[in-house]
């Protein structure tokens, strides 16, 4: 997952590919609560990790349930009838789909509670599911602004003596998931008389409430509705469950790559988007977004758990929706607008106000930043694409802290002006999908060339791994050391049982064309071998030393080197990364420092390992080898002609870091350049 302050993407061509979906946010938190108000064990597969399901797992952890956790299978021993832990203090984050249920079970179980959330949660309406649980004779107070969270539910004595004789109601026009919380949580209470609920006003996202309807009678409550404006729960409800369940993949995070394969995909069956862990047979109504994206052009087949998404009209055509069936995944539609001839206008989107932020607002205001015009008003949004290539514009997308804005403009990169796009806060995305840009960019189509690359040379003990690293990181980019790869390359021969000198210089070429390296927090990695002490010895320097001196090797390790130039970008380090590796790269930084210092930085890092040290030895050691490698015949060190020379003599990590940071964000076209 990116956790970077900004993720820049360069502006892609294609994307083709295969994706495994995480799970359904909503049928993820449903069915945890169902579990935990359940008698008996139940067993979760294919449950979506995600900072809501988080939440929900911290809070049923708290109230008392047992839940064992294996990647993504959950465990879970329901309450059963017993009473909740109390009194307890619930953090619920910004999930919806947490804060709504627990509030409506825990008021019916009994107890004292606390719910609270982050600080947009405490903007996100919640009076009318209070009201309705109030009308049934619940206690509950409101701690801050009434209306909203956070909740103080408070039965001291106990269970609270409910009037269950008259229907509830509660609003259907603001959220669906008030409706939700009540269905999910009056079972606890209808076991000897049925309990009725009534729909105030028009009920908006009927297919979720659908998707409750279904979960609840696998977990054996059947409840029946009279055309979506009364329900009723049946006397002798009583949860059981159902033993396993398993969790269908998110139809709302369908929709971004359906949208891909639309926009970005060719009409050859091998150019295609596969969708794996949802199909046309799903149970979530975002599924309904198919019919959506085939108005709009898409080609879309599937199976029952399988999705091919191919483009079929292009441009796109703008179409007029009611989106009320598919609110989540109407977000989408507003970025495929771009992408469309005329104007599409989304109605009757009015939830999208009381989501994670006011979407009308952020969609419109990021959709304009791109170029498109665009009109909103209290439920509806309209969307003008630009009216030509020249009228596209490269920008910084606020994301407001909600995952599907954040990856609903990951698509404004198919641009065809070709401009970068920036995503602001990306690890927000972390609430539905944590590895939604790994799995986007991993079907994305560029040429090697396009891929942007930062390289970092200069001399030993100059600093330049380390600052590398760090500029790689706040990049969110991949890291190539350079010099450690002769060095895996050595340790790898040796590994392999071959002796290091020309005889075998073959099959060690042949062997460090493939070699499985990667770089990751600090450590190197071979396959799934640390080998990151290994390869520092000072036996290991030598082979190193012995592996350069054979051509083959320089030559498979050079194209072993380009293999790092992956999406979004990389940052490089070495010797020759300017002027041999990258020379076409857009930064080139030589970062120096006196040899004294050089020699002074070796000596503290020595003597820190425990190792005996003589600080002139060092220095003489280091201006040695900078005459070496500066007079040698292959790649001799010096800067690129085009490179940055920056001595850090002076400097501390953070202040190098900072001046390529700079360079580089002076390089994109962005207005506003997101470093501080």
């Amino acid at each position: 997952m990116f956790t970077t302050a900004f993720l820049d993407l360069p502006a892609l061509d294609a994307a083709a590919g295969e994706v495994l979906l995480p799970g359904s946010k909503s049928i993820s938190n449903r069915v945890l609560l169902l579990s935990a108000l359940s008698l008996g064990t139940t067993t979760v597969y294919d449950l979506l990790e995600s900072d809501d399901t988080r939440v929900m797992l911290d809070g049923l952890r708290q109230i008392g349930c047992e839940v064992e956790e294996s990647g993504s299978t959950v465990r879970i021993t329901g309450l059963g009838g017993r009473k909740p832990v109390s009194p307890c203090s619930l953090f619920m984050g910004n999930a919806g789909t947490a804060m709504r249920p627990l509030t409506a079970a825990l008021a019916l179980l009994g107890g004292e509670f606390e719910l609270s959330g982050v600080p947009r949660m405490h903007e996100r309406p919640i009076g009318d599911l209070v009201d309705a649980l109030r009308q049934l004779g619940c206690h509950i107070d409101y701690l801050g602004n009434p209306g909203y969270p956070p909740l103080r539910i408070a039965h001291s004595h106990g269970v609270p003596a409910l009037a269950l004789n008259q229907p509830i109601q509660v609003r259907g026009d603001v959220s669906s998931q008030f409706l939700t919380a009540l269905l999910m949580a009056l079972p606890l209470v209808a076991t000897q008389t049925a309990v009725h609920i009534e729909v105030v006003g028009e009920l908006i996202s009927k297919p979720y409430i659908a998707i409750t309807l279904q979960l609840l009678a696998r977990f054996g409550i059947q409840v029946h509705h009279d055309n979506w404006q009364r329900f009723t729960i049946p006397a002798g409800s009583q949860y059981q469950s159902p033993g396993s369940i398993y969790v269908e993949a998110d139809a709302s995070s369908a929709s971004y790559f359906i949208a891909l394969g639309a926009i970005a995909s060719s009409a050859e069956a091998s150019n295609s988007i596969k969708i794996q862990g949802v199909g046309l047979d799903s149970i979530q109504g975002d599924i309904r977004f198919v019919e959506a994206a085939q108005a709009m052009g898409a080609k879309v087949t599937g199976g029952p758990n399988w999705l091919e998404v191919q483009r079929g009209a292009w441009p796109l055509k703008a179409i007029d929706l009611d989106c009320n069936h598919i609110p989540d995944a109407a977000m989408t539609l507003a970025v495929m607008a771009l992408y469309a001839t005329g104007t599409t206008t989304l109605r009757n989107i009015a939830s999208w106000r009381v989501k994670e932020t006011d979407r009308i607002a952020a969609m419109a205001n990021e959709l304009r930043k791109l170029g498109a015009t665009v009109q909103e008003g209290a439920d509806y949004i309209q969307i003008t694409p630009p009216a030509s290539t020249e009228h596209w514009k490269a920008a910084s997308i606020h994301t407001y802290d909600d995952h599907r804005v954040a990856m609903c403009f990951s698509l404004a990169t198919f641009n065809p002006a070709q401009l970068p796009v920036r995503i602001e806060d990306p690890k927000c995305v972390a609430k539905t999908f944590p590895d939604y840009f790994e799995a986007f960019l991993g079907t994305a189509v560029l040429p090697a060339q396009r891929i942007p690359v930062i390289c970092i040379d200069g001399p030993t003990a100059s600093g330049k791994g380390t600052v590398a690293a760090e500029v790689a990181k706040r990049l969110g980019y991949h890291f190539l050391d350079s010099g450690a790869m002769y060095r895996i390359t050595a340790y790898a021969s040796l590994q392999a049982g071959l002796v290091i000198d020309a005889s075998h210089e073959t099959a060690i070429a042949q062997l460090a064309k493939s070699l499985p390296v990667r770089f990751d927090g600090g450590r190197v990695y071979l396959g799934n071998e640390d080998v990151t002490d290994a390869i520092r010895t000072e036996e290991a320097g030598m082979n190193a030393s012995r592996v350069s001196a054979l051509p083959s090797v320089r030559t498979a390790l050079v194209d072993l080197q380009h293999g790092f130039q992956r999406l979004p970008g990389l940052v490089a380090d070495g010797r020759d990364m300017g002027t041999v590796i990258f020379p076409d790269a857009p930064l080139k930084v030589f970062l120096t420092a006196s040899a004294a210092c050089r020699a002074e930085r070796r000596y503290k890092q020595l003597i820190s390992k425990g190792f005996q040290a003589n600080i002139n030895d060092l220095r003489a050691d280091l201006e040695a080898r900078d005459a070496r490698d500066s007079s040698r015949s292959v790649a001799p060190l010096k800067p690129a002609q085009d490179a940055l020379v920056l001595d850090n003599s002076t400097l501390t990590i953070e202040q190098a870091v900072n001046q390529v940071m700079n360079w580089w964000l002076e390089r994109q076209p962005f207005a506003a350049p997101a470093q501080g």
